[in-house]
């Protein structure tokens, strides 16, 4: 069986200011996550994890090396390939939400089914199904502002499950809530991804959190270790 997403040594690099030199956002990472893994980053700000995540997604490109989420080379496809992959392959979660303010919590969760034009009755079933389990189904049609930062929070994730992606990739997910509302809100995405059997790469600063993953890669200065096998 593929992987969801795989690596083969994959370099980004940036080009410093005034043409001198480059660094090197990410070195020669080579990985695979498989269907239901769920994996947690760790590393100092600057050292290239929120860099693995926009290659992960489609969001930039590798320097050299490939990506390859769910069977396709993402280097082959044009910008605007890549982001219609990433709508249905891809779903995103962020440390501050990406809410819209004027919306309801039902229509933030329809989002990416509206932008594609798609927000038909099997969408709205899925919105009703998602909020339920995250128990939020009461607040459907309140606005996003009324919500606490752990209810939001908990939006952000029905809307990146809401078209069944493959790979979920969330960057900081509980870096604005407080100790219990992220915990709360790491249980929740860790069980929905079982339950949806999706491929989950999660960057956090909490050795805690990162501990309730299946395995903890460490990356320091673009370098990345990712434990051998059985390990």
């Amino acid at each position: 069986m593929k992987p969801v997403l795989a690596f083969v040594q994959v370099r980004k690099t940036y080009p410093l200011s005034g043409g001198k030199g480059s660094r090197h956002a990410l070195c020669e990472a080579t990985f695979a996550v498989a269907a239901g893994q769920k994996i947690a980053i760790v590393g100092r700000s600057g050292s290239g994890k929120s860099t693995l995540l926009h290659l992960a997604a489609g969001i930039d490109v590798p320097t050299t090396g490939q990506v390859w989420v769910s069977g396709r080379d993402l280097g082959r496809l044009s910008e605007g390939e890549r982001t219609l992959f990433r709508r249905h392959e891809v779903g995103l979660i962020f440390q501050f939400f990406h809410l819209l303010s004027h919306l309801s919590v039902a229509d933030n969760v329809a989002l990416p089914a509206m932008i594609a034009g798609e927000n038909g009755a099997a969408t709205q079933r899925r919105v009703e199904e998602l909020l339920v389990r995250v128990g939020l189904a009461d607040r459907r049609r309140d606005p996003v502002q009324k919500l606490s930062g752990g209810e939001m929070q908990r939006v952000a994730i029905c809307r990146a499950l809401l078209r069944r992606p493959r790979l979920l990739l969330a960057d900081e997910p509980t870096g604005n809530l407080d100790d219990d509302n992220g915990r709360r809100v790491m249980d929740l995405l860790l069980a929905l991804a079982d339950d949806e059997g999706a491929a989950l790469l999660f960057v956090t600063h909490s050795r805690e959190f990162a501990r309730l993953a299946d395995q903890v890669w460490e990356i320091q200065s673009g370098q990345l270790r990712v434990p051998e096998p059985g390990a």
